[in-house]
């Protein structure tokens, strides 16, 4: 690791930026000096839009990793090496607005009963009964459920908050899950602990899990947890009144709620 790579870090550590944000601006920072095979030191602004077009047309990436580029070398400039640059100088791209894929009950019904293995099949109801993201529920650990008042304590929000979301089948079965894999393991590991030592979580081989086709459905796209966490919010629009959901459900921002696919758009 050079010492730019380790004062970028440090910086990031130092902002208390998620262990995801930084490996994407390393990667970012790391495939931008590789191609010019310079430190990012010497390299300024028309270097980085030459980079950025070679990304749309030759590597043909999409706007969202164009953008997750330019957040990277704007922290590396403006922040780390501190140049007296704007935000207006990083010229972003437009995303389109998709509205997110929407599973019906009998496809999320389906779709976990394809999952054999215990430690994927929880941890994926925990995204859709919950709507927590992936982040959040391989991070549980069995002294965040309370079944007695029927709670999950959300211990790495995005947000930077530890929302309690009310689960109560869930959070019955979350313990008999835990109470299986062992109570010491649940407390000291967490309860999805990963396959290798070194990993704090079982993420990855529960996205890679999760990102495949319903055999035998007729939906034909990957669902992901991001996919059962939409679903999760839209059939709590379904199942209640419009404004209490708003109140209560973790996926729909104070904020900005994020888009959610109406009943009639339902893939059958």
């Amino acid at each position: 690791m050079s010492p730019l790579q380790r004062r970028m870090l440090e910086d990031i550590q130092l902002r208390n930026l998620s262990a995801g944000t930084q490996r994407s601006y390393i990667h970012y920072v790391t495939g931008y000096a590789t191609h010019y095979k310079l430190s990012p030191a010497r390299l300024g602004l028309d270097d980085i839009r030459n980079y950025q077009l070679h990304l749309i047309d030759q590597r043909q990436l999409s706007p969202n990793s164009i953008n997750g580029f330019l957040s990277a070398v704007q922290f590396l400039y403006t922040v780390t090496l501190d140049m007296p640059w704007s935000k207006t100088q990083f010229g972003r791209m437009k995303v389109p607005e998709k509205l997110p894929v929407a599973l019906s009950e009998e496809e999320v019904l389906a779709f976990f009963r394809q999952i054999g293995i215990l430690k994927h099949r929880a941890v994926l109801m925990l995204c859709y009964g919950s709507g927590l993201r992936i982040a959040e529920a391989v991070s549980l650990k069995a002294e965040n459920i309370d079944s007695k008042r029927m709670l999950i304590h959300v211990q790495m929000s995005k947000t930077a908050k530890t929302p309690r979301i009310a689960t109560p089948r869930l959070a019955i079965a979350l313990s008999s899950y835990c109470a299986r894999i062992g109570k010491c393991s649940a407390l000291s590991n967490g309860c999805f602990p990963a396959p290798r030592k070194g990993r704090t979580s079982s993420r990855l081989p529960s996205r890679n899990l999760a990102g495949r086709p319903l055999n035998g459905l007729a939906s034909s796209n990957a669902i992901t947890p991001h996919v059962l966490r939409h679903s999760f919010a839209t059939h709590l629009l379904e199942s209640a009144p419009i404004r209490a959901p708003f109140r209560s459900c973790p996926v729909i921002a104070a904020s900005k709620p994020p888009l959610v696919t109406p009943p009639s758009r339902h893939k059958p």
